[in-house]
């Protein structure tokens, strides 16, 4: 039986969210919304045109949406470009799933830019066949359409694969494909996935387990 891993990307593989939080916060705060941060990690999340159409309704166009947030994220590349390295443990973890066979893809809020940025920088290609991205569905997490169509691209059945993800909307989208999830803690709390009877395990990166435990628990 194949079995497939399927990531988020933001937050579960790069330890970036501090950084997108404070792209936001600065973009929102130009725009006249002043959140704290806290406030920006409780309501930034998912794809970026719906984020700005949440906070302000119908006060900018659709192409100005876009706009808005082909801004922010050309700061966070800014910010973040000589930072970007893997959470700790995952590319050794990455290596020993390929050496196992096991089936790997990336599904993702982020925009296009940021993914190609990503994977890129860090040769992810070696260990991703399927990237799926913004651009590539009609409704963001928690919809399920992004994991979906990850499992669909693997050839692999949604039942056999296990989202891996840090935000409680990433694992909804999880739960509604009828998926177990990992949870990496860097950005929420274990006591905010309460709701979620799909998550088996909370990390806090990847030197805390292997693929063989992950296998186990599917």
């Amino acid at each position: 039986m194949q079995h497939a891993f399927l990531f988020d990307m933001d937050g579960t593989m790069i330890h970036n969210m501090m950084v997108h939080h404070r792209a936001w916060q600065k973009t929102l705060n130009d725009l006249g919304l002043s959140l704290s941060l806290e406030e920006v990690r409780q309501s930034i999340h998912g794809i970026n045109t719906e984020i700005i159409a949440r906070l302000f309704g119908d006060r900018f166009s659709v192409e100005e949406r876009t706009e808005i947030g082909n801004q922010k994220e050309a700061a966070y590349r800014a910010i973040f470009k000589d930072n970007l390295q893997l959470i700790d443990g995952l590319e050794i973890f990455l290596q020993d799933a390929v050496s196992q066979g096991v089936a790997m893809g990336i599904g993702t809020a982020a925009p296009r830019e940021n993914v190609v940025f990503a994977v890129d920088k860090l040769s992810l290609h070696r260990y991703f066949s399927v990237v799926k991205d913004a651009s590539d569905v009609q409704k963001g997490k928690p919809n399920p359409e992004v994991f979906l169509k990850v499992a669909e691209a693997l050839n692999v059945s949604i039942q056999n694969s296990i989202v891996f993800e840090d935000s409680p909307t990433g694992v909804g989208a999880a739960h509604n494909a009828g998926c177990k999830a990992i949870v990496v803690t860097t950005t929420h709390t274990e006591a905010e996935f309460a709701d979620f009877p799909n998550v088996v395990r909370f990390i806090k990166d990847f030197t805390e387990i292997t693929v063989k435990e992950v296998l186990e628990l599917m």
